[in-house]
C-alpha cells in the first residue's frame, strides 16, 4: 500500500470513533494495479465493545448504515445481526471519502483474538493468513497472528505432495479459506487464488520466511533449483512429520480431528499432559482437516453473506452482489 494511501486511510479513520486495531487487505495492496483509482479500500477495524462504537459511529456517521438499520434498530440491531447471524462481523460498504471508496468491517476485539487464534468461524483468520497492511494495533494483534501463519502453512503442507514450488504453497494457503466457500460457485472469480499470489507474492514470502526456514532447519523442508524457473520444495511425507504438522494446528481443529481419528495422552518437553491426535495415515489426517475447515467456511461464508446483504440494505446489496458476479462471469469467459 502506497504511503499517500496510507495516509489517507488514517485520515479517514480519525472520522470514525477510536478503534484498537485496524488492517488494510485485499486488492488494494497489490502492486503495480492499472486501477488504483478504483480500488475500494477494504478493512477490519477491532473493537472493544462493538455496540458502544455503533451508537458513536451512528452519530458521527449514519450515512454509512443501511437506513432501515440506523431507524428500526441502531446500533443494538446493528451488533445483534452481526453476532446472531453472522460470525460477528459488520461490514459498511461503498463509504465515499475524499474521491476514495472504503468498505470496514467492525468486530469484537476478543473475537477477533479467538478466531486467529483458534479459527472458530475461521473467517478473520483467513483474511490474516494473506498479506495485510496494519495501520493501527493498539493489542499486539500482529504477533498473536504468528500462531495463526504456523497453523496455515502447517495445514498447507498436509495438504501438498512431496515436490512443489513456492508459489504453489503459497496458493494453498490462500485457498484454505476459499474451501467451501459459496460465493466460489457464482459470485467470485474463479481466478481468484491464482491472482491473489501472482500479485502479492513477496508480501507472501516476507510473511511467511521465518516459518519455511523453521521447517528447514528442523530438515521437514528442503530447497531445490534442479533446473526450473522457479525454486521445488520437497517435504518429509513420513507419520512423524504429519504429525508435527497436526500439533501445529488450532486445538479447536485438534479436537474436531481427535473425534474422528482418536486421542492419546502425551507427555510434553515443558512437562505438561496433553492430548495428541491418533494419525493412522499422512492422508487420513490430511482429508479429515480439509473435511472441518471446508464445513467451517460454508457455515461462516453462508452466515456472513445473509448477515452481509441485511446489514447494506437491498440497493448496496444488489450493487455489492452484482460486482462480485460480473468478476466471476468474467473470469469464466
Amino acid at each position: 500500500m502506497e504511503n499517500h494511501s496510507k495516509t489517507q486511510l488514517q485520515s479517514f479513520l480519525k472520522h470514525l470513533p477510536p478503534v484498537e486495531f485496524c488492517c488494510v487487505y485485499g486488492s488494494s495492496l497489490h502492486p503495480n494495479r492499472d486501477n488504483a483509482k478504483s480500488t475500494m479500500v477494504d478493512c477490519i477495524l477491532g473493537v472493544s465493545d462493538p455496540l458502544q462504537w455503533h451508537s458513536e459511529n451512528l452519530k458521527l456517521n449514519k450515512d454509512h448504515y443501511a437506513s432501515w438499520m440506523a431507524l428500526l434498530g441502531g446500533a443494538r440491531l446493528v451488533t445483534n445481526v452481526a453476532d446472531y447471524i453472522g460470525v460477528g462481523v459488520h461490514f459498511n460498504p461503498f463509504v465515499s471519502w475524499n474521491d476514495k471508496m472504503f468498505k470496514y468491517g467492525v468486530v469484537r476485539m476478543h473475537d477477533l483474538v479467538q478466531d486467529i487464534s483458534n479459527w472458530e468461524s475461521f473467517y478473520l483468520s483467513g483474511r490474516l493468513q494473506k498479506p495485510v497492511q496494519i495501520i493501527s494495533d493498539n493489542l499486539n494483534v500482529g504477533n498473536v497472528n504468528s500462531v495463526n501463519l504456523r497453523a496455515a502453512i502447517a495445514a498447507a503442507l498436509l495438504l501438498l505432495p512431496s515436490k512443489f514450488t513456492e508459489e504453489d504453497l503459497y496458493a494453498k494457503i490462500c485457498s484454505l479459506s476459499y474451501m467451501g466457500d459459496l460465493r466460489m460457485l457464482f459470485a467470485e472469480d474463479r481466478n481468484k487464488v491464482k491472482k491473489i499470489v501472482q500479485g502479492q507474492f513477496e508480501l507472501f514470502r516476507s510473511m511467511y520466511k521465518p516459518f519455511i526456514q523453521e521447517y528447514e532447519t528442523n530438515e521437514l523442508l528442503r530447497y531445490s533449483l534442479s533446473g526450473n524457473p522457479q525454486p521445488v520444495l520437497s517435504q518429509d511425507c513420513d507419520l512423524s512429520a504429519a504429525r508435527s504438522l497436526v500439533s501445529s494446528l488450532p486445538p479447536l481443529v485438534r479436537s474436531q480431528m481427535g473425534v474422528k481419528l482418536g486421542e492419546k495422552k502425551r507427555l510434553c518437553d515443558s512437562g505438561r499432559v496433553i492430548n495428541e491426535v491418533v494419525i493412522g495415515s499422512r492422508q487420513e489426517a490430511a482429508q479429515y482437516m480439509q473435511t472441518i475447515l471446508k464445513r467451517k467456511v460454508m457455515v461462516s461464508s453462508a452466515r456472513q453473506a445473509v448477515s452481509g446483504l441485511l446489514a447494506v440494505g437491498g440497493v448496496n446489496g444488489m450493487r455489492y452482489l452484482g460486482a462480485k458476479m460480473r468478476k466471476a462471469w468474467n473470469s469464466w469467459r
